[in-house]
């Protein structure tokens, strides 16, 4: 799982992914049917962001679907807001770093460290 520090980085590495997973499809050529993304904070309150290119709306990733066909394309071919995208982001779906590399949509609170996880979320 590599994450970035911002979304435009996060797309860039995505759009370059999928283009050395689909060597037959050239940059123009390319036919992108689903994008999907995820947003982590991390323990020390910094924001990463996530993102994949399917070339089919029903393939599995690590992050959440997002926008798919037109969109999706969109995205890929580099027209989209990036404002317009995170605005869009549903925060429920945030993943919180509650211990080194351990990623989940909230801390858990029968554990010290998961309360003060929970705590340190709260204060931001």
């Amino acid at each position: 799982m590599t994450m970035y520090a911002t979304l435009d980085e996060a797309i860039d590495a995505a759009r370059e992914e999928f283009a050395a997973d689909n060597p037959n499809a050239g940059e123009s050529e390319a036919s992108v049917q689903q994008f999907n993304l995820q947003k982590y904070i991390l323990q020390d309150g910094d924001i990463m962001w996530q993102a994949e290119f399917f070339a089919d709306d029903s393939e599995e990733g690590e992050c959440l679907p997002m926008l798919s066909g037109e969109a999706a394309q969109s995205v890929f071919d580099g027209d989209f807001d990036e404002i317009e995208l995170t605005q869009e982001w549903i925060e429920e779906n945030t993943l919180h770093e509650w211990d080194e590399g351990e990623f989940q949509l909230e801390p858990p609170l029968d554990t010290e460290e998961g309360q003060t996880a929970a705590d340190e979320w709260d204060e931001r």
